[in-house]
């Protein structure tokens, strides 16, 4: 039998719960977050809207991968009108959400008097950041075009590059990473962050904007892969998937809080090739061009060029698997 469906609490509803109840709740859960303003937003213009930073990377998309996302019809020669409408459109976006990521750096308060110059200086600068920008965007389309042959070149499984584009998570991964990679050199607060985590949500590939990645770069798979802020990777580097590039251990000040700043992931010269579900640790560990690192590998140390390290091999037992369905069996 089917339960009854249950229609929408609305307020001219009676509530389902004791009104003085209800109310000791409501009061319990405002003073939690009046009482912790670590959680709580008093002025939410202030902070970057994750909504629009995903349209806005949508929007780059459309001009990394003319024909492939939004408008399917660009032909050669209208290509200019295609990036012009795109860009009129992805100007002002993008102005705001910087706008608001360098106003929340700032935090200013509608009762100081400096409010005024501090919102017009953030605006200033956000002007110059998106200039800046956008003169960037045909490098990093550049960089993404090496990208993809060096996926199609790196997997026999690929058809052709267009189903690179279309299917593989590490491009989807490295497109976001390439323009957050950007923001964040110019020192744009959040904003940066908020776009590798939704490629992170995406694809599966934790990549920190901070991460310095060279051309050609190909992570096959992707699912589990970390690679921290301070990491640098060489050109033509690849890795597997579960791989992990992170730090060793936290530096701590004389308040035992963790020191900031400093070089903690690794450097993997040009080269290098990682297998799936390796662990490579520590700022100063640096794998040296031309190396492999096989899977599995657990490495806090450097590696000289042209090296293959493994991890010990693991003895196997065969037994006879006393639960073998008989062989004629139907399920």
């Amino acid at each position: 039998m089917t339960a009854p469906r249950r229609e929408a609490t609305g307020p001219s509803r009676d509530l389902p719960v004791d009104e003085h109840a209800l109310h000791d709740h409501i009061e319990r859960l405002a003073a939690s977050i009046k009482g912790d303003p670590r959680t709580y937003r008093a002025r939410a213009r202030f902070l970057p809207d994750r909504a629009e930073i995903a349209a806005v990377l949508e929007r780059l998309d459309w001009l990394m991968f003319p024909g492939f996302f939004g408008s399917r019809e660009v032909a050669a020669a209208g290509l200019e009108d295609h990036v012009a409408e795109v860009m009129r459109e992805l100007v002002p976006r993008l102005f705001d959400q910087l706008s608001a990521a360098l106003r929340y750096e700032r935090e200013p308060n509608a009762d100081d008097d400096r409010f005024a110059q501090l919102c017009e200086a953030s605006d200033r600068r956000a002007s110059q950041v998106l200039g800046s920008f956008l003169s960037r965007l045909p490098g990093i389309r550049r960089l993404l075009s090496l990208d993809v042959q060096a996926a199609f070149d790196g997997d026999p499984a690929a058809r052709h590059t267009d189903e690179i584009i279309f299917c593989y998570p590490g491009i989807r991964a490295m497109t976001v990473h390439r323009i957050a990679h950007e923001l964040y050199r110019l020192e744009v607060p959040l904003l940066p962050r908020m776009m590798s985590e939704l490629a992170h949500a995406r694809t599966g590939i934790d990549i920190h904007p901070g991460a310095t990645i060279g051309k050609s770069f190909f992570i096959d798979h992707g699912t589990g892969v970390v690679i921290g802020e301070t990491t640098n990777i060489g050109d033509h580097c690849r890795i597997y998937q579960g791989v992990t590039l992170g730090a060793a251990f936290f530096e701590k000040d004389e308040q035992g809080r963790m020191k900031r700043g400093a070089k903690r992931h690794p450097t993997l010269e040009d080269h290098v090739t990682v297998y799936a579900s390796a662990t490579i640790l520590g700022g100063t560990t640096v794998i040296g061009a031309g190396s492999q690192i096989n899977g599995g590998v657990f490495l806090t140390s450097s590696v000289p060029p042209g090296h293959v390290v493994r991890a010990p091999r693991f003895d196997l037992t065969l037994r006879n698997n006393p639960d073998m369905p008989p062989a004629s069996f139907s399920i």
